[in-house]
C-alpha cells in the first residue's frame, strides 16, 4: 500500500508537470506564423490590426522609349517606320517590324493617316508588338497587416503593478487586525466577510467598477469612468481578500511561546508583529502575495470592463489603455489566419512574464538563506 501511494503522489506530480508543458507547446505551436512572422519587434510595436499598403516601385532604364503607345527599350526595338508627310499614307511592311510574327487574320500592310498620332497610329493588339521585358518594371506589393504586442503588454504590467501598490498594505493591516489585535467576536464575522470576497466571482467586481467604481474615481480624479486606474484599483480590491486571509492564516501559526516570551521580555505589540510573527510567518506571507499577483496578471472579466479596450499608450493613469487577456477575450471569436496567431503569441508573452514573474518571486523570496 505504502509503494501504492508514492506511485499515485508521483503520478500525480508528473501530471501537473505535463500540463504545464503541453500548454507551452501548444500556444507556442499556434503562435509560430507570428512568431515567424514578426519575431521579437513584436514585443515593441505598438501597432495593432495596422494595414500597411506600401508604395509602388517603378523601376524602369534610362533609354526607355514610347512608340505608338508601345514601351521598348532601345533604337533596336523601334520597328523601321517612315513619318509620311501631309496627306501620305505610310505602308509598314513586315520586314520593317523585324522578327514580329503579324498575327493571323491581319494584312501585311498598315495604312494610317497623319491625322493620328504623328501620322503613325500602331496598336500592340494589331502588330503583335509586346513590352520587353526588364526594361520597364512595375512591382506593386500586396498590402500587409502588421501586429504588436507593447501596448497591451504595458497595460498588463502596469495595472498588475496598480493593483499590488494597492492591495499590498491594506491586506497587511486587515490580517494584522484579525490575527493580534480584533477580539474573537469581531475577528470572526470579518474573517468570514473576507472569505465571501474572495468567493464574488470576477464579472460582478466589473460591473460594479464600470457603473459604481470608475464614475467615483472619475469625479475626484478626472478622466473617463474607463482608464487604467480604475482597472488598477478594482484588481487591488479583487486580490484583497485572497492576500489578506492567506496572510491572517499564516500569522496564526506562530507559536505562542514565541510571542508570550517576547512580551514577557517588555515588547509591545507592535514588536511583537514585527520582530517574531513577521519573521515566522515569512513564507506564507509571500507566498499570499505571489498567488495574488498571479490572479492580478491573468484577470480578464473585471479589467474588460474597466480598462478601455483602447490600443493605445496610457499617458496618465486616468488614459484608457488595454491588457493581454482584455485583448484575448475580445478577439479571440472573431479571429482568423495570422491574427489568431499574434493572439496566441500573446498568450505565450503572458505565459512567460507570469511564470518569469512568479518564479522569481519565490526562489528569490522562499529561499533558504544559509
Amino acid at each position: 500500500m505504502e509503494a501504492f501511494f508514492k506511485r499515485l503522489s508521483a503520478l500525480s506530480a508528473t501530471t501537473i508537470l505535463l500540463i504545464l508543458a503541453s500548454i507551452f507547446i501548444v500556444l507556442f505551436i499556434y503562435a509560430k506564423p507570428a512568431i515567424e512572422a514578426y519575431g521579437l519587434k513584436f514585443l515593441v510595436d505598438p501597432r495593432w490590426d495596422v494595414v500597411v499598403t506600401p508604395k509602388k516601385s517603378v523601376s524602369s532604364t534610362n533609354n526607355t522609349q514610347n512608340v505608338g503607345g508601345v514601351n521598348v527599350g532601345s533604337e533596336d526595338d523601334i520597328p523601321t517606320v517612315n513619318i509620311p508627310k501631309q496627306n501620305q499614307k505610310v505602308n509598314v511592311q513586315d520586314d520593317d517590324l523585324g522578327d514580329i510574327p503579324a498575327p493571323p487574320g491581319t494584312v501585311n500592310k498598315v495604312n494610317t493617316q497623319d491625322d493620328d498620332l504623328a501620322g503613325v497610329n500602331v496598336q500592340e493588339e494589331d502588330l503583335g508588338i509586346s513590352a520587353p521585358k526588364g526594361n520597364s518594371q512595375t512591382q506593386t506589393q500586396k498590402q500587409k497587416v502588421i501586429y504588436g504586442g507593447l501596448v497591451p503588454i504595458v497595460g498588463t504590467v502596469l495595472s498588475t503593478a496598480l493593483a499590488m501598490i494597492f492591495a499590498v498594505p491594506i491586506a497587511m493591516g486587515i490580517a494584522i487586525f484579525l490575527a493580534e489585535i480584533a477580539p474573537p467576536f469581531v475577528s470572526k464575522p470579518v474573517g468570514i466577510a473576507i472569505e465571501l470576497l474572495a468567493a464574488i466571482p470576477s464579472i460582478i467586481y466589473g460591473m460594479w467598477g464600470l457603473f459604481y467604481f470608475g464614475p467615483f474615481i472619475s469625479h475626484i480624479f478626472g478622466g473617463g469612468s474607463v482608464s487604467l486606474l480604475v482597472a488598477g484599483l478594482v484588481l487591488g480590491i479583487m486580490i484583497i481578500p485572497f492576500m489578506a486571509s492567506l496572510t491572517r492564516d499564516s500569522m496564526k501559526t506562530t507559536p505562542d511561546v514565541l510571542k508570550e516570551s517576547a512580551y514577557a521580555m517588555g515588547a509591545t505589540k507592535f514588536e511583537v508583529i514585527k520582530d517574531v510573527i513577521f519573521p515566522y510567518a515569512k513564507k506564507g506571507i509571500i507566498g499570499s502575495m505571489i498567488l495574488a499577483l498571479g490572479r492580478a496578471l491573468g484577470e480578464t472579466m473585471a479589467v474588460a470592463f474597466v480598462i478601455g479596450g483602447v490600443f493605445t499608450f496610457p499617458h496618465k493613469l486616468t488614459d484608457p489603455t488595454v491588457s493581454i487577456p482584455v485583448v484575448l477575450a475580445n478577439n479571440f471569436a472573431e479571429s482568423s489566419g495570422m491574427s489568431l496567431s499574434a493572439l496566441f503569441y500573446l498568450a505565450l508573452i503572458l505565459f512567460v512574464i507570469s511564470f518569469i514573474v512568479i518564479s522569481f518571486a519565490k526562489f528569490y523570496f522562499l529561499r533558504d538563506k544559509k
